[in-house]
């Protein structure tokens, strides 16, 4: 009986080690490509998916792309059905045009299966990143990197005695986080060609790319607090008086009045390389970007640490700022979709998620955003929890490209090249959204 149990558990180990083989021949041979835009945040996931290697065996390789080309690289890769990427991190705004087209996988079963509730997630992640049509429980992303337009500022400027002794005499506050839109042109304004430790400095870095997005998401951070709608809330598609609201109007006149008077010299077409650029080389007072980019900033050895400050949008009529951020997909073309559902389901974890958050990824996961302790965590992380809660964000309809195209040209236009008025480029906007919504039968 011995020697029989010997020889059984020596072909058992044998046929162990031989199956354990060739899984890990079969990993090797099956590396999971994940595609995304290459930026500080895509440098964290390589770092924490070495887990899911170790975890599962599984070899990961990336696609990362420069923002300036990412779109266009990717939304070609999915339109031509290519297999390059398993799994992408696409823009919240693809999500109609990659779900009705079949590009992504649709999620819901696989989620039932696996225990995964979007519940579990930020609600505005969820709208944002998840679902096709907004407001219905159709999945095809899991809420992966959580981001928001936000601002930094000078710290230590703003802590000077003689800068605050003059702009309290001028206008009658402290020199200070501003509250409102209002209150941040003033400051911007104080600072604009004003001498600095030898240096002429110039007030705000604001958005202005005309190419892809830039001057769209940067005015939307202005339009969005002055009462601008994209449509009426009881009737879809219905823009007239919401996208061009009095209100819309004010908004954008905002945003041009602080481009005119406090950016630095030919600041024309800039979007977050330029913001950033401008920041570190201590130009400017105060930066519009992403969030996703702040904690590269707070460990610059210029800029960072305690020179720098954080606050999320100031409000006017309401609070606002533009969304960011990107869901994570499973890619209908991929080969290996069995472990990109794995991927999928081990960055759901809320332990992957706390790690995320560490690396300087930005969790959605209300594991992390709720903990008591978060807020702490970070010195720009209480800013970010409470702009996730006030978010809102562009259309994301199948032709979100041409409604985008349409905007990037009206307020370029108006802005930056001085033509018209506010209102002309709002209506004008209006007529354009209009006629994309009738060629694709929805008005």
């Amino acid at each position: 009986m011995k020697r029989r149990s010997v020889v059984a558990m020596t072909v058992s180990a044998v046929a162990l080690v031989a199956g354990l083989a060739m899984q890990e021949a079969h990993a090797q041979s099956n590396p999971l490509t994940l595609c995304w835009a290459a930026w500080d945040p895509a440098n964290a996931l390589v770092e924490l998916s070495k887990d899911f290697t170790a975890k599962t065996g599984t070899p990961m390789k990336f696609e990362f792309v420069p923002w300036p080309n990412f779109a266009d690289r990717m939304l070609n890769e999915l339109n031509s059905h290519g297999t390059l990427c398993d799994v992408i991190i696409g823009d919240s705004q693809w999500i109609g045009g990659s779900a009705e087209n079949g590009h992504y996988v649709k999620l819901n079963d696989f989620f039932d299966k696996n225990g995964i509730s979007m519940d579990d997630f930020m609600p505005a992640t969820v709208v944002g990143y998840s679902e096709w049509p907004k407001n219905t429980p159709n999945y095809w992303a899991l809420p992966a990197m959580g981001d928001a337009l936000g601002w930094t500022y000078r710290k230590d400027w703003f802590a000077r005695p003689e800068l605050k002794a003059e702009f309290k005499q001028k206008f009658g506050r402290e020199l200070d986080v501003p509250k409102t839109l209002d209150e941040l042109h003033d400051i911007a304004q104080f600072f604009q060609g004003r001498e600095i430790d030898g240096k002429k400095v110039y007030g705000a870095a604001i958005f202005t790319e005309r190419g892809s997005e830039g001057i769209t998401m940067g005015v939307a951070n202005f339009l969005y607090p002055y009462g601008f709608e994209y449509q009426a809330a009881d009737k879809p598609y219905d823009m007239e008086g919401h996208v061009n609201s009095a209100d819309a109007v004010k908004g954008l006149e905002a945003y041009k009045k602080l481009y005119d008077c406090c950016t630095p010299p030919g600041y024309s077409n800039s979007y977050m390389q330029e913001n950033l650029d401008a920041f570190k080389s201590g130009q400017v007072a105060l930066q519009m970007n992403w969030f996703a980019f702040f904690p590269g900033l707070y460990k610059d050895p210029n800029v960072g640490g305690d020179k720098i400050g954080f606050f999320v949008n100031p409000g006017e009529k309401v609070h606002g700022s533009q969304l960011g951020g990107q869901g994570i997909s499973v890619v209908s073309y991929s080969k290996n979709q069995d472990q990109a559902l794995a991927y999928i389901k081990w960055f759901a974890t809320a332990e992957v998620q706390k790690k995320w958050w560490a690396l300087g990824g930005y969790s959605c996961a209300k594991s992390v955003l709720n903990d008591p302790g978060f807020t702490a965590t970070a010195p720009f992380a209480a800013d970010f929890l409470k702009a996730m809660g006030e978010v809102k964000d562009f259309w994301a309809e199948p032709s979100y490209a041409q409604l985008m195209q349409a905007e990037q040209k009206r307020i370029h236009d108006y802005v930056v090249a001085n033509q018209g008025t506010a209102q002309e480029a709002l209506d004008a906007l209006v007529k354009d959204w209009a006629d994309v919504f009738k060629e694709d039968g929805k008005i």
